[in-house]
């Protein structure tokens, strides 16, 4: 099938089997346009919260999924690639986090929705990149809180508001591999060009960054924002949106440092295309499965953050 007749036939199963399909905003470009909502993180766990639809289908990386279905278990949720990880999670395991968080049990947990839920059910309330400063400033200012697994955002986090903050040592493999060195390069080409930067990446790229924001906070900037030219540091599938939404600006994707590729793509969001949404749809499955016990407890950190939002 040609990308016409997969999307006519993605069409049709939604309807048949009232399916709604989520894409993270870093998925491809032709994932995005077939999703019925594309958004970042919080957005996508509010509109999993409120949707009606039988099925989720999940464009986007594993804890996204599981994180639909604690707030949805009586719904079908669906992923199109079970093995679509995230480097993030990955490196916060929920046994290691346990023994971290055991080690210091008068602090409160927030944990980084990029987490398994394994780690949300260690977690005293969960947060996002776009609401992470207002999850943290929500808490007792006696309280200390430990922080996982994204460093990069915990430090900037922890800059921003004073707080005492123990951080786990864990850090998204796109965000990681920006260079302020590659950026100052870029920016000596484009004199203009303002530089847009995601949380998660190194402090010294926050350094030289003109907006420090999340996904969707950042798409907001540049549409705004009177400049006509964005050096973006986070993962290239944003610029989709960035180009439909602002046709009149250039977006220069800020390179990884060490990449041969020069490639600044999360391999894992672009694991799921047409072809496997298709099969997804039709075969209802891989579908995400968890037990009771571990969505109860998962839920209550989520919880605590929707109504924070």
């Amino acid at each position: 099938m040609d990308n016409r007749e997969l999307i006519t036939e993605i069409n049709r199963l939604k309807t048949e089997k009232n399916a709604i399909i989520m894409a993270h905003y870093y998925t491809r470009p032709e994932v995005q346009d077939i999703a019925d909502f594309v958004g970042d993180s919080l957005a996508l766990a509010q509109v999993a919260a409120k949707t009606d639809a039988d099925i989720i289908l999940f464009a986007g990386v594993n804890f996204m999924a599981e994180t639909a279905k604690i707030l949805s278990p009586k719904k079908k949720v669906l992923i199109p690639v079970l093995e679509a990880s995230c480097s993030l999670a990955d490196s916060c395991p929920a046994v290691e986090f346990k023994k971290f968080v055991e080690k210091y049990p008068d602090h409160i947990v927030v944990s980084y929705v990029n987490t398994s839920v394994g780690v949300k059910a260690l977690t005293d309330i969960v947060c996002t990149s776009s609401n992470a400063i207002k999850v943290i400033n929500s808490i007792d200012p006696n309280k200390p809180i430990i922080f996982g697994p994204d460093r990069n955002l915990g430090n900037y986090i922890k800059t921003i508001t004073g707080r005492d903050m123990k951080i786990w040592d864990g850090c998204c493999h796109v965000h990681e591999r920006f260079s302020e060195k590659l950026i100052e390069e870029l920016r000596n080409k484009y004199p203009m060009a303002k530089v847009v930067a995601h949380p998660e990446c190194k402090k010294s790229v926050l350094n030289v960054a003109d907006f420090v924001g999340s996904t969707a906070a950042i798409l907001d900037f540049v549409k705004k924002d009177s400049a006509v030219e964005f050096i973006v540091a986070t993962e290239s599938g944003i610029l989709h949106k960035m180009y439909e939404e602002c046709k009149d600006k250039k977006f220069i994707p800020a390179p990884p440092e060490g990449d041969a590729r020069n490639c600044n793509d999360c391999d894992y969001m672009k694991m799921v295309t047409l072809e496997n949404i298709l099969e997804t749809l039709k075969n209802e499955t891989p579908e995400i499965s968890l037990d009771q016990e571990i969505i109860e407890r998962a839920k209550l950190p989520i919880v605590r953050m929707l109504e924070l939002s």
